[in-house]
């Protein structure tokens, strides 16, 4: 949405707190997040607020059928796999970047996101440097995944580093980067 340039209301929930889930009960989540209201319709679901936004503005995020269905089975993947490096390599904006060591399964879920990457890059559109060319719901889905490559110095190929540098410096992500480390919540967790 940021991409796009919509305007919007972002909610915070502090999660795991005594209230959260009587803060999210409000919604039809299952007291998860994220959730997308949109003229009192509800969308939960990371990936699916994705796709109800690129249908709202298909202009904007999709090509032709290949690149959607490959770009989609990309976000589909990233949003149900990948159980080791989650677990591994928490998310935390304010990790300030140091290696740690990964377990061979985490080991290979990094090498089949460089591999994900480099797949998409043979569908790019060749309009710019993002998984597609042009930026799409993929990126979106996998800018979580290249701040744990920099807070957890994880060694990557060539293009990958390049990728994952151009993506930390995009200004919707310098943001969502800043408004993480602004945050006074810490979930021990998430702290390696």
């Amino acid at each position: 949405m940021k991409h796009l340039g919509l305007e919007f209301e972002e909610i915070m929930v502090p999660l795991y707190n005594p209230d959260t889930n009587e803060k999210l009960s409000a919604y039809f989540s299952n007291e998860k997040v994220p959730v997308l209201v949109h003229n009192n319709f509800e969308v939960w679901d990371s990936l699916s607020i994705c796709e109800y936004i690129a249908e709202l503005f298909p202009q904007n995020l999709y090509w032709d059928p290949k690149q959607k269905a490959v770009m989609r089975s990309l976000c589909a993947e990233m949003h149900s796999s990948f159980t080791s490096l989650r677990n591994e390599l928490p998310m935390n904006c304010r990790r300030e970047p140091s290696p740690l060591a990964v377990s061979d399964a985490c080991q290979t879920d990094i090498n089949r996101i460089q591999d994900l990457w480099q797949h998409a890059a043979t569908y790019s559109d060749g309009k710019g440097d993002w998984l597609f060319g042009s930026f799409s719901i993929a990126d979106a889905m996998y800018a979580p995944v290249a701040l744990r490559f920099r807070g957890y110095g994880v060694k990557l190929n060539k293009p990958a580093t390049a990728y994952v540098e151009r993506l930390l410096q995009y200004p919707a992500m310098l943001e969502w980067i800043a408004a993480g480390q602004a945050e006074s919540q810490v979930i021990e967790a998430e702290e390696r």
